[in-house]
Parts: structure tokens; C-alpha cells; sequence
């Protein structure tokens, strides 16, 4: 068990539900147990910086302080963590990545509600096994990135965009439709029961090509071609061939995140033009990313000198 961290929890049928993390670390990474018991369950509201109900305070702990609010960054819950209850990361704005096991399978509500740093969800799992990814996702309907995490290394990676739901209301008949906007919820539902459905996710790119951001669709080719895990050579083909027609964008979005792993995938398929590799490392000499400018000079095409041959002829 962690030393540095200390908690607030309570017994639960299999084990603890942990109420509170206290600590110095923006980046927690809860143990597997707690006294003795199994951490399966996150209490409502445990990494919100909301105090509890009744006017209630969170007991001190020493020097340490509530993980929670703008304060954290970064969770690795312990792969035995089965349910998350209602706001449990309400209000963390800063969160930028949660790390969690397979067999999350009960969510409450409004679980990542103003989590507007949240990039990442890494799932400790291999990719063809059942997960709780479809629940998680549903609670998200934000861009979110997903890497399948298995003996420390990323087995898989995947893109999902952003949706919208409106509730549009027919005021003389007072009937609501329901419509939604962006491919990111296809997306979503691209699963055979709790296994994710990697040919439907391929399956769904040319009609996320029709609505989605040139941004957006780069992100999606750039996961599933850096971890081809389940890719199809078709699929990999219409990947590598919307990349190497918007060139200027694939590298802008590398250049953005400082991104040396995408440089590499793009120089090493090929994907990107003469001028853009140009202007893109000359770009990386402007913001001071001497890496990802050795890269893309890397990248370009080698000339070598012929040596003349010579005949009777010449002679």
C-alpha cells in the first residue's frame, strides 16, 4: 500500500469504496487494497472538491491535504475497481488522464462533468477482452482518446470524436425529438457486447470523413496506424491515404503536441510532401523542438551521387 496517501473509506459488499484521497501528489495511483480489503468502489464524489452532504467536513489528515478538484491531473485507479458513483470526478478540471481496470461496469451519473482536460482513458486490458469501455465512453461525450494498456505497453489506440444532443421541442404538440450531431457517437456504439468492434470502428471512417474536422480525422488514422492492432490492410490503406492528402494538418497536429512518435509514422510511410516537410521543420526550429525538426529532415528523400561510367567511347 501506498505510504503517502491516506483514505477515507468504508466497507462494501466485496471489499472498500473509497470516499476520500488524501496526499501531496496530483497524480494518486490507488492501491489494490486498503487495510486488508479490496478498493472496488469510488464513493460519490471523491475527487470533487465538494465537501460532503449535512454540512459535514473531511476529517484532517496530518499535512496532507483532499486530492481533489483543480488540484489533480492524473488517476490510476487499481484494475479491482468495479463501480464509479455518481460525480466522482465532478468538477475536476484539470484531470487530464484516468488509468483503470476492465471490469468497471457500474457508472453513476454526471461522473466527468466539467472534466474539460480530460484527453485520456488507459484501460489495463488486452484489447479483445470485454471491458466496461462502452459505459465509460457513453459518460463522455467530449473528444477522448483510449489506449488499451497491457504489461506496461499500448496494445491498441483510438480515437473518439466529440457528439451533441439536442432536445428539440414541437411546442404545439409538446413532443421533444431527440437528434444528434457528429460521428463521434457511431463510434461509440461500435462493440459486440462488451468487446470492442475494431471493423466497425475502421468500417466507420468514410462517413466520418463526410462531417468530421480535418483535425479530428487525423487523430483517428494516427492511433490505428501507430497500433495496428485488428487493421485490415484495406483499412490501413484509406488511413495512410487521407493522411498523405492532408499533409499540412497531419503535421501541424505532430508539431502541436510535440508528438515524435506521429514525425516518425509519417516520415517512415511516407506521408508527407517535400514543401510540407520543409516548412513543417522549419517550424520546429521557430518554437526551439530541435528533435522533431532532426526528424523530419531525417525524412526526406537521399540523394547520393552517381558515379560516372565510363565506355570505350569516352576514351
Amino acid at each position: 500500500m501506498d505510504t503517502s496517501l491516506g483514505f477515507l473509506y468504508e466497507p462494501c459488499p466485496g471489499g472498500a469504496r473509497v470516499l476520500r484521497v488524501f496526499g501531496d501528489s496530483p497524480c494518486p495511483q490507488l492501491p489494490g487494497q486498503i487495510n486488508g480489503l479490496p478498493v472496488v468502489e469510488i464513493g460519490p464524489y471523491c475527487f470533487s472538491a465538494r465537501e460532503p452532504a449535512g454540512g459535514l467536513r473531511w476529517p484532517a489528515q496530518g499535512p496532507q491535504h483532499p486530492i481533489c478538484g483543480d488540484f489533480v491531473t492524473e488517476i490510476t485507479l487499481p484494475d479491482s475497481v468495479r463501480v464509479l458513483y455518481s460525480a466522482a470526478f465532478y468538477n475536476c478540471r484539470k484531470l487530464k488522464a484516468l488509468h483503470l481496470g476492465p471490469d468497471v461496469s457500474d457508472l453513476g451519473s454526471d461522473l466527468f462533468t466539467n472534466c474539460r482536460s480530460l484527453e485520456w482513458l488507459y484501460l489495463h486490458s488486452t484489447p479483445d477482452a470485454p471491458t466496461g469501455l462502452k459505459k465509460l465512453l457513453g459518460a463522455i461525450s467530449a473528444d477522448i482518446g483510449v489506449a488499451f494498456v497491457e504489461n506496461g505497453a499500448i496494445r491498441a489506440q483510438l480515437f473518439y470524436p466529440e457528439y451533441f444532443e439536442y432536445l428539440d421541442e414541437n411546442t404545439p404538440a409538446h413532443i421533444f425529438n431527440h437528434s444528434i450531431e457528429g460521428e463521434g457517437y457511431r463510434y461509440r456504439q461500435c462493440f459486440d457486447g462488451g468487446v470492442l468492434a475494431f471493423d466497425e470502428y475502421d468500417a466507420a471512417f468514410d462517413q466520418a470523413c463526410v462531417s468530421e474536422s480535418v483535425r479530428s480525422l487525423c487523430r483517428i488514422a494516427f492511433g490505428r496506424l501507430l497500433f495496428p492492432y485488428a487493421l485490415s490492410d484495406e483499412a490501413a490503406q484509406r488511413y495512410r491515404a487521407y493522411l498523405s492528402s492532408h499533409p499540412a494538418d497531419a503535421a501541424a497536429l505532430a508539431l502541436d503536441g510535440r508528438d515524435a512518435t506521429v514525425l516518425r509514422l509519417l516520415g517512415r510511410e511516407g506521408l508527407l510532401d517535400e514543401t510540407t516537410r520543409r516548412d513543417a521543420a522549419v517550424q520546429c526550429g521557430r518554437l526551439g523542438w530541435s528533435e522533431g525538426a532532426a526528424l523530419l529532415l531525417e525524412a526526406g528523400p537521399h540523394t547520393h551521387r552517381q558515379k560516372k561510367t565510363y565506355t570505350f567511347d569516352d576514351l
